[in-house]
């Protein structure tokens, strides 16, 4: 397992195009997920959850996601709606990360949200130090309501977004990065 300083030094998005099998084993997908849960949680609210995508499941979502935008896109072309239907098809396991906020006079929505990102970025995380490419991305269906219900997201719950893992079929280009003098000051 590489060094954590320099695993995050190194971290890099992975296209979810350029993953194919195999994604992580059982145990591995439980270990990812005890870090995705292990994040700052003011109040000990959880206000995030979980829902794994892998197998049929991810072809069963996007089902529901080319369904909802053939309803909305009336007009769009077959080969449109097949993209979308392929959504979560690229990578091996796709993990939805689900902010639910607990009303609590002392810890602010806003707060939770932010738990449910830190809890994504650790998936994240916990997938390249095991050795797997991961991106967290959203799309259009991540914040359409009617996919979310489809998905079974309860009224009151967004999306954070979805966490696509697999085996990486070639190294992932770094990005420029911002100067830290443009954007850290000091007090």
């Amino acid at each position: 397992m590489p060094d954590a300083i320099e695993l995050l030094k190194r971290r890099r998005s992975v296209k979810p195009r350029l993953m194919s099998s195999p994604g992580p084993s059982p145990a591995e997908l439980d270990t990812i997920l005890t870090i995705g849960a292990r994040v700052p949680d003011h109040g000990k609210l959880t206000p995030w959850r979980f829902i794994v995508f892998e197998g049929d499941a991810r072809a069963r979502a996007g089902e529901i996601i080319a369904g909802v935008f053939a309803r909305k896109n009336p007009s769009a072309p077959a080969t449109e709606i097949e993209t979308e239907k392929r959504a979560l098809m690229d990578a091996p396991l796709v993990i939805g990360v689900v902010s639910s906020i607990k009303p609590h006079p002392k810890v602010p929505a806003w707060e939770q949200q932010l738990s449910g990102g830190a809890s994504a970025m650790n998936l994240v995380t916990a997938a390249t130090a095991l050795g797997y490419g991961a991106n967290w991305l959203t799309g259009w269906f991540a914040s359409d309501r009617d996919v979310l219900d489809g998905l079974g997201l309860k009224p009151e719950e967004k999306l954070v977004g979805f966490i696509h893992i697999g085996t990486p079929s070639k190294p992932s280009e770094d990005r420029p990065r911002p100067a830290l003098s443009d954007i850290v000051t000091r007090f």
